[in-house]
């Protein structure tokens, strides 16, 4: 399993070295309408230059794979990027992995970015809803976004964000506990980790790992965001933070 991990990681982070021309797409993918997935996030390190994609789920929080943090890590985020030749701002982030994550292994592969400055929503900057584990009802029929490679072997460059259509197969064929995952020769590439798999418009997966079966067709799997909620919400919203809430609607019903 530890060998299969730091094989998959290294197929779906991506390395670029200053000068290096980005290379991005979606393998069997089509060019996203520009700012029609106002949610997705482009992630950088500053010092590897390792890229990863991501999603914004709040203001102040980008949900990724756990595995897109490097040791030691300088992530920045970008919202609102449809070509990574236009680059805004960047902000910095204190990354959060789930606390059972290990790169020996490829279960908890989901990490949290808390947002040093929180963005403004606009048209090109919105949020998506992810599942939570009271509606376990999950459309097969799925899109995966990000800006990986348009090969699973050769670099393809394009530097504008990509989509492809994919269909869930049995949780049983899987092989992973906490895990969704699709297969064919449609799907996330190198470059494409901590991207969503979203569902009936709702992010039902991160963009963990894949491999090659015997038939040459590509199994991907996501971490499969539902079983993640509790923990999830333990971060974004605090036991204080919602006791104080909960007291200053109280107080405002007094009042």
């Amino acid at each position: 399993m530890s060998i299969l991990w730091h094989i998959t990681c290294l197929l779906l982070l991506r390395s670029c070295t200053p000068g290096f021309s980005m290379h991005d797409g979606i393998v069997g993918g089509r060019v996203s309408i520009p700012h029609s997935r106002p949610y997705m996030v482009y992630i950088r390190d500053k010092i590897s230059q390792l890229t990863c994609g991501g999603f914004l789920i709040r203001e102040d929080y980008v949900m990724t794979a756990a595995h897109c943090k490097q040791s030691p890590s300088h992530l920045v985020v970008f919202v609102g990027v449809h070509d990574t030749n236009f680059l805004p701002d960047g902000i910095e982030v204190d990354p959060i992995p789930h606390p059972k994550f290990s790169m020996k292994r490829p279960d908890h592969d989901i990490m949290l970015l808390k947002l040093k400055t929180p963005v403004p929503l606009s048209k090109f900057v919105q949020t998506i809803i992810y599942q939570n584990p009271e509606n376990e009802e999950i459309s097969q029929d799925c899109m995966v976004v990000g800006w990986g490679w348009q090969d699973y072997h050769d670099e393809s460059p394009s530097n504008v964000l990509q989509e492809a259509n994919v269909t869930l197969i049995d949780s049983e064929n899987c092989g992973m506990a906490d895990t969704l995952c699709t297969e064919g020769s449609t799907g996330p590439a190198r470059g494409d980790s901590g991207g969503p798999l979203v569902c009936g418009g709702v992010a039902e997966g991160i963009v963990s790992f894949s491999k090659t079966k015997s038939n040459a067709d590509h199994l991907s799997a996501y971490t499969r965001i539902s079983l993640y909620y509790s923990w999830t919400q333990s971060i974004i919203n605090p036991p204080t933070q919602q006791q104080s809430e909960t007291w200053k609607g109280k107080l405002d019903k007094l009042i």
